[in-house]
């Protein structure tokens, strides 16, 4: 089995699906915004600030530990790409050569349990942790991507809900206002209750689109090195 922590859904057809009416959006943003820790992500293209999220308390405090540990600092953002996403975090690419294929290192220790919500979709700018082929869908201890995506139809949504969201979390259903976001800001729908949203991008959505168009060589690797570094910020 190809272990790499690669975003499984790639190949699959892009939708989007928005998760609130208005009024209970306005409920969903105080609560994952209260007490909320924030990660200053500096890269080669300029600077990004991400929240993370209480609701994920176990991918939350494992993103800090490793970001007050200096893990991330001079990673790549090693598979990049355009209208869907960045990602990084593998430590292999602090010292890796030109052109040497990445995605398979990870950090001490286990993989972290998913923590899905049916308030954490997976919006332009979400936070979310990339994950090998296991069964219960448990995350890399330290790989993950930053959202860039596209914008969705509702015909793609309800395609979407019914045929993969729905297939992971029966229970699932897009809101009026998860539906807006995904048709006005964009986002990868078809990842939803898949892979585990634990924060999402508040500043730097220019530095995003950025990184996301750089030149990419062989396995979606930049031409040129996307290096990261890391802080808490208040």
């Amino acid at each position: 089995m190809n272990r790499k922590f690669l975003l499984l859904a790639i190949c699959l057809l892009g939708a989007t699906a928005p998760v609130f009416s208005q009024k209970k959006q306005k409920s969903e943003n105080k609560t994952l915004t209260d007490q909320r820790t924030k990660v200053e992500i500096l890269t080669d293209s300029g600077r990004m600030v991400v929240v993370l999220y209480d609701s994920t308390p176990l991918h939350k405090a494992n993103f800090i530990h490793l970001v007050k540990s200096g893990f991330y600092d001079s990673l790549l953002f090693h598979r990049i790409i355009e209208g869907f996403m960045i990602q990084g975090g593998d430590p292999e690419s602090k010292y890796a050569a030109d052109g040497v294929p990445l995605g398979n290192g990870s950090a001490p220790g286990n993989r972290i349990p998913a923590e899905f919500s049916n308030q954490l979709f997976h919006k332009k700018g979400a936070l979310a942790a990339a994950r090998d082929n296991n069964p219960m869908k448990e995350s890399s201890n330290c790989q993950f991507y930053i959202v860039q995506g596209k914008i969705y139809t509702d015909s793609l949504l309800n395609m979407i809900e019914c045929s993969r969201v729905r297939s992971a979390n029966p229970n699932f259903y897009y809101t009026d206002a998860q539906r807006t976001i995904y048709k006005t800001i964009g986002g990868t729908p078809f990842l939803d209750q898949n892979y585990t949203v634990f924060g999402e991008l508040i500043e730097g959505f220019d530095v995003l689109d950025k990184i996301a168009s750089v030149p990419k060589a062989a396995g979606d690797r930049p031409v040129t090195n996307m290096r990261m570094r890391m802080k808490l910020i208040n």
